[in-house]
């Protein structure tokens, strides 16, 4: 059985940064995208950023310039470093990856952590 576990959400002032940290762990042979989507108080759920399994990268254009994904293979870990927050970026974000347990691609995804922003 494989899980997620996220890290690194809370409390940051307008123009602030966070980073934050999601760890897939258990039968896992390889992981392939992996990314962060985030549901904002009323809002639907939007992809925030994506990773690919060689390094390949998107954003949505509201956090284009501000927001970095990244991951340790290694670690099967994936990070979204987050900087100049505003308001807006405040939200329930989500990981998301696609992984392979030996019997076939499956997906997965995070408890979600809460991110809020301050003015």
């Amino acid at each position: 059985q494989v899980q997620l576990v996220e890290s690194g959400g809370g409390l940051v002032q307008a123009g602030g940064s966070l980073r934050l940290s999601c760890t897939a762990s258990g039968s896992i042979l390889s992981i392939g995208s992996m990314g962060w989507y985030r549901v904002a108080p009323g809002k639907q759920r939007e992809s925030v950023a994506r990773i690919t399994s060689d390094g390949r990268t998107n954003y949505a254009d509201a956090v284009k310039g501000r927001f970095t994904i990244s991951r340790d293979n290694a670690k099967n870990t994936v990070y979204l470093q987050m900087s100049s927050l505003k308001p807006e970026d405040t939200a329930v974000y989500y990981c998301h990856l696609y992984y392979n347990d030996y019997t076939g691609w499956l997906e997965i995804w995070g408890q979600g952590t809460l991110v809020t922003v301050s003015s």
